[in-house]
This record gives structure tokens, sequence and C-alpha cells, in this order.
């Protein structure tokens, strides 16, 4: 009997000690699944697509209860045998010697098999059983021409004459105007949501002559606030500075155990949290962006920040929210504003949500990221995902004196051209001499002629879930596709090859099944592999013709 209660008195202390917060639930959920014989996985973020497909081979390991590695993730894996592997809740996952093994600290860990044979089979049950796609679309102009960011141009600086200037030189060299991304220090301080009238003396005609110029007009926003403005007094003490009205108290993530908000270190410094389960910070934030809204008129807001990380170690008004389940909050609040961008996306696939790659540094090694990374993150759930900022987004790249390679933004051009996305950032008219600068045109200009074929492509995702952007092993099982990682299908009908080496005079094409017409009108017969010579303004595409439209041939075109 003294036994029975010395381990009743244990259990009940465990489960204190588990409520408490910052702890995690130590009743983890486990799945263990052996790969089959020549198997191959996708899933679990976009971040790691470079590394996949994953199989008997790969050793690896993420923990999404604490980070997103700085893109979307699912705790969702698909494999090329029909598999599905799937969890609502974060999941650790550890890939080695042909075993995946997965930890989840709640919910339940579902492996599901006969439900298809190939890659394509084993996504369409995941989206129509756990994510089914809602049938919304984003802002069109996402996809109908190219965005335009003032990040790399402006930086820490953003003013509304440069601006101006910035937009204009991009229809002075015959580009579409599209959706037009105001970055980072637009505004007077994080969570003080005003221009900064220094530097924008007139920011409602700044954002009505871009409006006028065909853009649609981004504001960079974030859930961080200054612990010095005024909005953070106005939400910590109840108080606002300037009336002295008493308001609701509290809307910031806290320390543990305590009803202080807490410090949050990011990029940019040291600032409270937004807590999107407490309907203070939910009111607080929507009355500043539909003020925006309304006295500026702007269309929507680029989310940044909100990644995993930001929420360890915090507590929040909802204790029972993990990491990811804050951050999911946060998009959440974002999708109520149509046409903007986010991020660090959870717990929003098949939602008409736009996500972007985290940035890029200037090199050729994270040039050949960019594909894999956006067909990882169509596959668990987000088909409209743009890639980073043509040359990276690394802004200290384009200083004067940094090392650039003119070459390898126009290859970072031409590999966003015929993706879901195009963003541009630095200035092309800047950084490029004229050779350079007709190479970047040709690949904007191939662009707008499928820019009505990219747009069915996202109203048709808008519907069936579908990946826009796909790997060939989706479309064509059972060729020995699955590791091919440096070419991608747009929907079933445009083949895109491009070029991610320095200094290449052709690349090597897979050609799948069927017949393919190059630029040049010829058409090959596949299955086959072909050697297309390139210069610098090639973009190796192939469009899928019927039967009978052309005489097949072997060889190589642009």
């Amino acid at each position: 009997m003294k036994n029975n209660v010395s381990i009743c008195a244990r259990l009940c202390a465990l489960a204190v000690l588990c409520a408490a917060p910052g702890w995690r639930y130590v009743f983890a959920v486990e799945k263990a699944v052996p790969m089959l014989s020549g198997e191959n996985w996708w899933g679990l973020g976009g971040s790691f697509g470079r590394r996949m497909p994953f199989d008997s081979a790969s050793d690896f390991r993420c923990d999404l209860r604490v980070s997103n590695y700085a893109n979307p993730a699912a705790s969702l894996m698909v494999s090329d045998r029909g598999r599905v592997l799937w969890c609502a809740e974060p999941v650790e996952a550890t890939i080695t010697a042909g075993r995946i093994s997965l930890v989840a600290d709640r919910g339940e860990i579902v492996l599901s098999e006969g439900e298809g044979e190939t890659l394509a089979d084993a996504y369409r049950f995941a989206s129509k059983t756990y994510f089914p796609p809602s049938g919304g679309l984003p802002e069109l102009l996402y996809f109908a021409a190219p965005q335009y960011n003032t990040w790399i141009e402006f930086t820490y600086h953003q003013n509304e004459e440069g601006i101006l200037a910035y937009a204009q030189s991009m229809l002075d060299h015959d580009l579409p105007p599209g959706v037009f991304m105001i970055d980072d220090t637009w505004q007077l301080g994080y969570g003080v949501w005003d221009f900064d009238p220094r530097r924008f003396p007139d920011p409602k005609g700044m954002v009505e002559k871009l409006h006028s110029r065909g853009f649609k007009v981004l504001l960079w926003m974030c859930p961080f606030v200054s612990m010095d403005s005024p909005s953070f007094r106005l939400l910590e003490h109840g108080r606002s500075p300037d009336t002295c009205k008493t308001q609701p108290r509290g809307g910031f993530h806290t320390i543990p155990g305590g009803f202080k908000a807490q410090s949050v270190e990011w990029w940019n410094g040291v600032s409270a949290l937004l807590d999107f389960s407490h309907p203070n910070a939910r009111r607080w934030f929507a009355g500043e962006l539909d003020r925006l809204r309304r006295d500026y008129g702007v269309d929507g807001f680029k989310f940044d920040g909100g990644s995993f990380g930001n929420y360890v170690g915090l507590e929040s008004f909802d204790k029972s929210l993990t990491p990811a389940g804050r951050s999911a909050l946060y998009g959440a609040f974002a999708l109520e504003y149509a046409g903007s961008e986010y991020r660090n996306a959870w717990g929003l696939a098949g939602k008409p949500v736009v996500v972007r790659l985290f940035d890029k540094d200037h090199s050729w090694s994270a040039l050949r990221q960019i594909i894999p990374d956006m067909l990882a993150t169509g596959l668990i759930g987000y088909p409209f995902v743009c890639p980073d900022m043509v040359g990276g987004g690394a802004w200290t790249t384009f200083l004067p004196g940094s090392p650039f390679s003119q070459e390898l933004f126009v290859r970072s051009a031409q590999v966003q051209a015929l993706s879901p996305m195009m963003q541009i950032s630095a200035s092309p008219w800047r950084v490029l001499d004229a050779e350079h600068q007709a190479a970047f045109l040709a690949a904007v200009s191939l662009r707008q002629e499928f820019a009505a074929e990219i747009v069915a492509l996202a109203k048709r995702a808008a519907v069936d879930g579908e990946p826009m952007m796909r790997p060939l092993e989706y479309a064509y099982p059972g060729h020995g596709y699955a590791k091919i990682a440096d070419e991608f299908l747009m929907g079933e009908n445009l083949l895109v090859a491009p070029v991610i080496e320095k200094g290449a005079t052709s690349r090597k094409v897979v050609i799948p099944p069927g017949r393919w017409r190059a630029a040049d009108g010829g058409v090959i017969e596949g299955p086959a592999e072909i050697i297309v010579p390139v210069t610098l303004s090639s973009l190796p595409h192939f469009v899928r013709v019927a039967d009978g439209a052309h005489s097949a041939r072997k060889g190589g075109a642009q």
C-alpha cells in the first residue's frame, strides 16, 4: 500500500510538472516506418527540398516542434509508392538507415497505405483528406506579372522619392506593373505603423500614383512591437499616452509563469511579440492595418516574422498552443487581408496564401536550391509559392565593391521566369550592363508570353489543391525521375529546365514521355535525354503537344 501511494504521488507530481509553462507533454506519440525497397519520400518543409527525395541512404533530422527552418512546414510526408505520413501537430522527424521515425508531443501520427501507387496519388489523398483546398485565390496579379520589392534598393532607407522613381524605371523598360511591396522602415517604428513623414511627405499621394501606374501596393509588416513605443505602453499597461484613456490590458507573449511581456530577440533587435491568441492583440493589430488601408489606400501587406523559434519558451494567452500553433494564428490573421504575402506558414495548406521562400545568398549553390525548395513547398500543400528575390535577398551583395555576378543574376531571373511567381528587388538597370539587361528582359518577356497559362494554373490549384510547380516524378512515375531536381513541370504541359551552372554552354534535359515542342518549333519525342546548347539568354522550355502536331525529331533546342 505504501508503494502504491508513493507511485501515485510521483505520477501526480509528474503531471503537475508537465503542465507547467515551458514543459512539453512527456507522453509522446511515436511512429517508425521502414522504407520500402527503392521508395522515395518528400515533405516536412520547404527548406529541405535540396535534401529530397529522402531514401534509404538519407541521414536527416528536423524538429518542427521548435523550428520551421525559415520556410513553410508541415508534418506531412508523401512517397512515390503512394504512402502518406501525417500529423496535425508538429513532429520531430529522423530519417536514417532506411527508416522514418516521427515523434509528436500530442495528436496522432497516421500512416496511410493502399490509397494509390504514385507520388501524385499520395499527395492527392493527403490534400483531400487533411487540407482540402478552400477554393479561394490570392491576388491574381501575383501570377500575371512580376512582383517588385523595394528592399534591395533602399534597405533601411525606404523613401517616397526613390520608390516612385524605382517603380517608374520598371515601366520605362517595358516591364508590366505588378504587386509592389514597400519594405521595412517605411514606418516610424516597430509597432508604430505610421509613415515616417521625414521620408514620406505625401504617402497617400504616393500610393495613388502607384495605383495610377497599375501597381497594387503592399506594406511590410511584422508582429513585433518596440518596448519603448506608445503602442507597447497602450497594450501592456492599458493606457494611451496621448489620450490617457483606459484600454484592455495585455496582448503580448509573456514570461512563463509571469504577467509582463517577454522581450524577444529577432533580426532587428529586441521587441515584444504580439500574442494572436489574445483578443486584445488581434483587435489592436487589425485596427492598425485597417487604418492603413482606409487612410492610404494600400492593398495588402507583406507579413514577415512569426517563425516558430520566436515563440519557444514564451507563454501565450492560450496556454495549450505550441510554437507552431502560435505561428499559425499569425498566419490565419494575415489571411484576413486578401492580397498579402506570408513566409512562415503552418496550418495554412489548402488556403489562398502566398508564401515566399526565405532569403538566399548570392551564390550558385543557393541558386541550385530554389527549384527543389519550391517543389518541396508545393508538396506540403502550398501551391502559391514565390521564390526568393531575383539574384538573392542578401542586400549586402548589391553594395558597391561587393562580390556580384551579372551572369548569376540573369540565371536567377530565368529560374523564376516560368515558376509560379517572379520577384524583382535589385534594380537590373543599376547592377547589369547592356548585354545582361537584354538577357534579363528576355526572361521577363518570356514570362509574359505564358502569363495566361500561369494564371490558369493558379485558378486550377485553388480548386484541386495540386501544386502548380511539380517534379517530373509527380506526372511521370516509373521512369526513374525521382532524383531530378534541376528541372520542373508547370502543370502538365510546360517543362522548364533553367541553366543553373556557371559558364554553361549547354545542359542536359530529360524529356518525359510524349511530344514536346521547343522554342524553335521543333518537337522532341520522349522519353529522351538531350543536350541543349545555351547562351546567356537561354531558358530551355518545352510545351507538350498533341500527337501529329509536328514532325518529331531528336536533338536539342532552347
